[in-house]
């Protein structure tokens, strides 16, 4: 397990000991590399993180010693690829507090991960708990992702079902006044994101799941931007289904989760067929594995699922609260610092309180678009448009947003750097 030693008498926040990031910028090699002659600030870790050299070399070493397929070997090389695959699951069940490893499913990414649970709801057979109607509702929030809406409708299109959701506030909450109305006897799916890709909103959960079980809807959580950057158990989050994504966490691309509760996953149908997901299969029919294998049809991503487990080992060994508090101080100090530029408008939570180090702003009469442009010139890499969350960007009567998300290597000197840069940008569009 990575672990990064804490200087004696380093300050702390609370108990909690406190980042030293130059330490961890010097674990990421892309770090020291220029753009346009500049040196990279990277703001971009929402869109994807970087990789430290720890879960590069695990993918590395996989591939020089251990490479073979999974599930189907008795030979040394399979059995060695078997165990770092099913040892991975094991690092991330752990990792999201998850009673067993078997409730961990390896999916392509989240989105795959949200999608393989709309298609089973569509593929459960009548009169099951998770056969969905006309007359039922889901339920998600103006603030979602693409990735939680479209499987919904499209789930809502199969079924017959109708989608509701909450609104958000100016302040780029979400409006609860109208939950028991919402979230209703209809109701029997709510699902939303733990915290906004965009606002950088972390929602509450409490009094949603509460309302939610009164009325015997199920909860799924979208913890893309949630289990990168803040402690995520299931057990505490009482939800039902959980979805995130291995490469925005210090892990690679092509690899996702599903965390379910295992109850909810034997019942539930499979959604791709073919190899290592079967019991027995004969000319007239086909028996299916226990969870997860049931989900996990072909050859996985194994040496991707590798570069998982070695992130959620170097993500572990440095401490979530530590990379929470750390993400908090910087936005505090974002906040403040972009509050100096004329003509800025930070859209959602203009305080640290309940949110992340994700800020998307605007600067009025001025193209997101130019934003980027101008910025990249300077070797600061931000996001423009509108991040997969095309209905937020039309709730705020803007068609594209600018956006700064950090993460544990990001330092307040790239703070300041965005902030000089956004300085030129006035200067160049006047």
């Amino acid at each position: 397990m990575t672990t990064i030693t804490i200087p004696e008498g380093m300050p702390q926040y609370g108990d909690v000991p406190r980042l030293d990031v130059e330490k961890v910028r010097a674990d990421f090699p892309i770090l020291g590399r220029e753009v346009n002659g500049h040196p990279m600030v990277y703001l971009d870790s929402g869109n994807t993180s970087q990789k430290p050299r720890q879960v590069i070399d695990a993918m590395r070493e996989h591939y020089e010693h251990h490479n073979a397929n999974v599930a189907r070997s008795v030979h040394q090389v399979g059995t060695e690829a078997t165990e770092a695959y099913e040892g991975a699951r094991a690092k991330v069940a752990r990792f999201v507090n998850a009673a067993r490893p078997e409730e961990i499913v390896f999916t392509k990414n989240a989105t795959e991960a949200i999608n393989l649970v709309a298609y089973a709801i569509s593929n459960s057979p009548a009169g099951s708990r998770l056969a969905f109607g006309p007359g039922d509702e889901i339920v998600i929030s103006e603030m979602e992702h693409h990735s939680n809406i479209v499987p919904w409708q499209l789930l809502c299109e199969r079924t017959g079902a109708t989608l509701r959701w909450f609104r958000v506030t100016d302040a780029g909450r979400l409006d609860l006044e109208s939950l028991d109305e919402v979230v209703n006897e209809r109701t029997r799916l709510v699902s939303y994101a733990l915290v906004s890709n965009v606002l950088g909103t972390i929602n509450p959960t409490s009094a949603i799941t509460a309302r939610a079980r009164e009325v015997g809807a199920l909860v799924l959580l979208d913890a893309s931007q949630a289990a990168p950057h803040i402690p995520v158990d299931v057990a505490d989050l009482d939800a039902d289904f959980l979805a995130f994504t291995g490469h925005k966490m210090c892990g690679p691309t092509g690899i996702g989760v599903l965390w379910g509760r295992y109850e909810l996953l034997e019942r539930m149908p499979p959604v791709l067929g073919g190899g290592s997901m079967i019991e027995t299969v004969t000319m007239e029919r086909s028996t299916f594995a226990a969870p997860p294998a049931r989900f996990e049809a072909g050859t996985p991503p194994i040496a991707e699922a590798v570069g998982l487990g070695a992130a959620v080992d170097y993500l572990t060994g440095i401490g979530m609260e530590a990379i929470r508090w750390h993400e908090k101080e910087l936005a505090a100090y974002a906040l403040d610092a972009l509050a100096t530029v004329p003509g800025l408008r930070v859209f959602g939570p203009t305080t640290p309180v309940g949110r992340g180090g994700t800020i998307s702003f605007g600067l009025d009469g001025i193209h997101p678009h130019d934003v980027g442009q101008i910025l990249d010139s300077l070797g600061v890499e931000v996001r423009v448009g509108h991040h997969c969350a095309r209905p937020l960007c039309v709730r705020y009567g803007v068609p594209a947003m600018t956006r700064a998300s950090f993460y544990l290597y990001t330092t307040t000197g790239e703070v300041d750097a965005l902030v000089r840069g956004l300085d030129q940008v006035r200067k160049v569009f006047g």
